[in-house]
């Protein structure tokens, strides 16, 4: 322990609203909003038990703000007035972070009248005087005016100390005379005046020139003329009233003696209480396990009743200078026995690119405990001939060892997002295997609920903040690869990962039982990773020629386009610019129903086009027809000439597993799953997706699976016996509610079919058939009369979702709805209509990725060697495979996707397959 005596002061306030905007929404058992107070609590513990101690405190106080008037309130009643009030979901929140400080035995400090900030001051002079070091927790510049010798800032942000010298570099004066500085400028957040015209660095310079605001304002009047002069002239006054404004209040009365901070460690109760009465299981392990009883855990937003285990208790703490760089093949050969030994290792590749494909593989990690990792270089150096580089082990040699141990099936290697590790080892004959994936365990776990991201996670899950990557390779003109990043740099960031993934492991991987999702993870997601893998490598065609052709077309109709937008309107203007295109819809032309927005432009949103377009007004139809074409040729025919690889002359799509709470594969760089196919412009664009010579395209569509899995799932015999029997469902559909079949009640019924299961509003409906809101009401009662099994089941799925707050498949993936109990309408119907649509899309889902990862082995099996699987496009399977093999391939890949829900699942209702070939992807349709 330090011989002196530190004191630490939290500003609590920026605890509670940095917690509060890094969490999502959180709810405990009792449905009451928790985020910032989970938040708060890992943040508060980290700072209580991970300081140093050789320089770490003594005492300890919290200190928070008693409420929203104080004493500067009486003198300028403008003070913080343009505040929002604190978000409605925060507000119930307070009373319980003020007792989740208490429950670590640490003082509350809040005063009537003061700030926060002023009874800061108050004790910092207070321990000064006794001769005591004092820190305060927080980076709020109004707080830098207390830097002295003795007292110093502690940015928890940034993991570093701010003294003097920050606040000279800052605002170049010294912290006895920011005071001055912050006068001038003024604060628009706490509304300040201060003079009108002068920010930071005029504020600096003139504070430097005459040493503080009452010279300032008495040699205004001999300054050179300007509007600077005048206004120091004119808001003299205002100048005078800020100083008094930012000057912290050092003489507040101290509610409880210095002696009283005195630290005595983490006390296990009353913590262990609050943690159980709120359901924070993941935190009590720290001190000893959670109970079963310990409620549904505010962490999983009330979504299980389990225990959340974990080992966290025995885990050292992340020490990165601890990390070690491995140089020889000795010190290699030790790490590959050690993992060997362990029967796991985690593993992470650093690389130049983001795109596994052509990226060039610069390092390993291997972490075979939690706090014991290492980086192995291998490609670092300078880009020239003259740049120096470090000692490494020669890159084929360090392959040919780490070869073995990465494909040996005893060893379990485990990765974050394991899919692109996977392509850059494919590129050196390395085949991953087997794996443990935690980005797929924390979505399988909770998704819906946060991001799940390393740096998001290890914050959530470990309480700890990840060296990020722009810190080491820095931004924009500056940046450099990471194979010219020094060893020990590069060490500490790439050893960090492969030791916090492991340590991710050690807590997600019980979770998976205790929270019943192995299923979905073990069965569904895990063996789609190395799939995914080989779908990013493999990539697909494209036809440069075409994508040029379809520009030069695209450019051409909305030239033309353009003309006839510019003949209704009477004059030339940018289309694509909103301000002039709603200023001739609606001060030129007079079109009514516009609204403008906060800025005063008139809204030209997709939304009010349509709106236009169905009240009959031409132009914005045209309108709309110009965007499309725009969006076509700038996201698609430009942009996939761009895209394709020189490498390999494809284009390599990259998927991602948890990209959509749902479950679905999402799609990006490029995205090849929003390429449009409802209008023939848009499907113009599949042509130019093309098979090598020799080989065609293949395109395996499941037939509107997501009504079939309804009629199972809502037991809807009507539905079921259409299915059965082969009939058009819509046809059925629009028989049961319009009691006739022609081509306007089809296409109305397959609108309604659809919207339904996305838990569609009278008015989302009325919009959408271009009827009124009643009669688009009396439509959904009917069809629910007709179907009463679709009411039943949305019925049941809101009352589940609401208490349990999460939904789930008929594998058990479940999709977290943290909003579902929001006060606010527009939140809590937004979820409403998510949930309703989840187990079926998310079965869905499921299903086609069962298929996907069935369908390699079932093409082997045929001696189908030579077919590969591209792409997924939600429903959509495409492959490319030699003509010849088309007949038996159809045949394998058809019965593989119709029975890919068993034996998990059995689904009452046939899964149809339609099956196309050409030599595109346009003609397999």
């Amino acid at each position: 322990m330090p011989s002196e005596n530190h004191l630490y002061l939290v500003d609590g306030s920026s605890y509670i609203f940095r917690a509060y905007h890094r969490l999502p929404p959180l709810t405990n058992i009792r449905g009451e909003p928790v985020g910032a107070v989970y938040g708060y609590t890992t943040m508060l513990w980290k700072l209580v038990d991970q300081l140093n101690a050789e320089d770490g405190p003594t005492h300890m106080a919290v200190i928070l703000d008693a409420g929203s008037q104080t004493f500067r309130n009486d003198i300028y009643d403008q003070y913080k007035a343009n505040r929002p009030p604190p978000p409605e979901d925060l507000v119930p929140q307070f009373p319980m972070i003020r007792d989740a400080t208490r429950a670590f035995s640490l003082p509350c400090i809040e005063e009537e009248g003061f700030e926060a900030d002023d009874l800061i001051a108050s004790y910092s002079k207070e321990a000064l005087k006794q001769g005591w070091k004092v820190t305060v927790v927080s980076s709020d510049k109004d707080l830098m005016q207390l830097i002295e010798p003795g007292l110093d800032l502690y940015d928890t942000m940034n993991d570093r100390k701010l003294g003097r010298d920050h606040v000279l570099e800052k605002f170049g004066v010294e912290p006895e005379k920011l005071g001055d500085v912050l006068a001038l400028m003024g604060d628009t957040s706490d509304n300040i005046p201060g003079v009108t015209g002068i920010g930071p660095k005029t504020a600096s310079k003139l504070i430097g020139e005459y040493g503080d605001v009452e010279a300032v304002l008495a040699a205004a009047p001999d300054m050179k003329k300007s509007k600077m002069r005048e206004n120091l002239i004119e808001q003299a006054d205002n100048a005078r009233m800020s100083r008094v404004l930012v000057t912290l209040h050092e003489e507040c009365d101290l509610p409880e003696e210095l002696d009283d901070f005195a630290l005595k460690g983490i006390p296990e109760e009353p913590l262990r209480a609050f943690l159980e009465d709120h359901g924070f299981k993941s935190l009590l392990t720290r001190i000893g396990g959670g109970t079963d009883g310990a409620g549904a855990g505010a962490e999983r937003a009330q979504h299980s009743s389990e225990t959340d285990v974990g080992p966290e208790d025995d885990d050292p703490p992340i020490d990165r200078k601890a990390y070690e760089t491995v140089t020889d093949e000795v010190a290699l050969d030790r790490w590959i026995a050690e993992a060997r030994r362990m029967g796991h290792v985690a593993v992470d590749t650093e690389t130049d690119s983001l795109e596994s494909v052509t990226a060039r593989l610069v390092g390993v990690c291997l972490a075979t405990e939690p706090g014991r990792a290492c980086y192995i270089p291998l490609g670092h150096g300078g880009d020239d001939l003259l740049g120096e580089t470090p000692d490494q082990i020669d890159f084929d040699a360090a392959i040919a060892k780490l070869k073995p141990l990465l494909e040996d099936p005893a060893v379990l290697k485990i990765g974050h997002n394991l899919k692109y590790d996977m392509g850059v080892l494919t590129q050196h004959d390395i085949a991953l295997a087997p794996i443990d994936d935690t980005i797929v365990m924390s979505f399988d776990l909770e998704a819906g609920m946060h991001g799940h991201g390393m740096d998001e996670i290890a914050q959530l899950f470990l309480g700890h903040e990840c060296i990020k990557f722009k810190d080491v390779v820095g931004t924009g003109k500056k940046q450099i690869s990471f194979a010219q990043v020094p060893l020990d740099t590069a060490t500490e960031y790439a050893a960090e990962d492969a030791d916090v993934t492991l340590r991710l492991w050690k807590r997600l991987k019980p979770r998976l039982s205790t929270d019943k999702v192995t299923r979905v993870y073990e069965l569904v997601d895990r063996p789609l990773v190395p799939v995914i893998a080989g779908m990013e490598c493999a990539g697909i065609k494209v036809d440069r020629e075409e994508l040029a052709r379809l520009s030069a077309e695209f450019a051409k109709q909305m030239e033309s386009t353009e003309k006839e937008v510019h003949a209704i309107a009477g004059e030339p203007f940018s289309i694509g610019s909103p301000k002039q295109l709603g200023e001739i819809l609606f001060d030129k032309m007079g079109l009514k129903g516009g609204r403008k927005g906060k800025s005063g432009v008139w809204s030209t949103d997709v939304n009010e086009m349509e709106r236009l377009a169905r009240d009959g007004e031409p132009i914005a139809q045209k309108v709309l027809d110009w965007r499309q074409l725009s969006k076509l040729k700038s996201t698609y025919t430009d942009a996939l000439q761009a895209q394709i690889n020189p490498k390999t002359g494809r284009v390599h799509t990259s998927y991602s597993l948890t990209g959509a709470q749902t479950g679905r594969l999402s799609s990006t760089e490029p995205n090849l799953q929003n390429i449009p196919i409802r209008t023939e412009m848009g499907r113009k664009i599949r042509f130019a997706f093309v098979a090598e010579p020799g080989n065609v395209l293949l395109a395996a569509d499941y037939s509107q699976i997501e009504l079939r899995l309804a009629a199972h799932m809502a037991d809807v015999p009507t539905l079921k016996q259409a299915f059965e029997a082969g009939e058009d469902i819509h046809n059925r559909t629009a028989q049961e509610l319009f009691g006739e079949v022609n081509r306007e009640t089809r296409g109305r019924a397959k609108t309604i079919n659809f919207a339904i299961l996305y838990g569609i509003s009278r008015w989302g409906l009325a919009g959408r058939l271009e009827i009124t809101p009643d009669e688009a009401q009396a439509m959904i009662d009917r069809y629910f009369e007709r179907f009463p099994g679709i009411n039943q089941y949305i019925t049941q799925t809101l009352t589940a979702a609401r208490e349990t707050g999460f939904t789930e498949t008929l594998f058990g993936r479940r999709t977290h709805f943290p909003r579902i109990k929001s006060k606010m309408q527009h939140e809590r119907q937004g979820a409403e209509r998510a949930a309703i649509n989840a187990p079926i899309q998310g079965t869905s889902a499921d299903i086609i990725k069962r298929a996907m990862a069935r369908m390699g082995p079932a093409l082997a099996r045929a001696g189908l060697d030579d077919v590969r699987m591209l792409l997924q496009v939600h429903d959509e399977l495409v492959f490319e495979l030699p003509e010849n093999d088309v007949e038996s391939a159809s045949s394998v890949i058809r019965d593989v996707m119709a029975s890919a829900a068993g034996p998990l699942v059995t689904i009452d209702v046939p899964l149809a397959v339609d099956i196309g070939t050409g030599l595109s992807w346009g003609a397999a349709h």
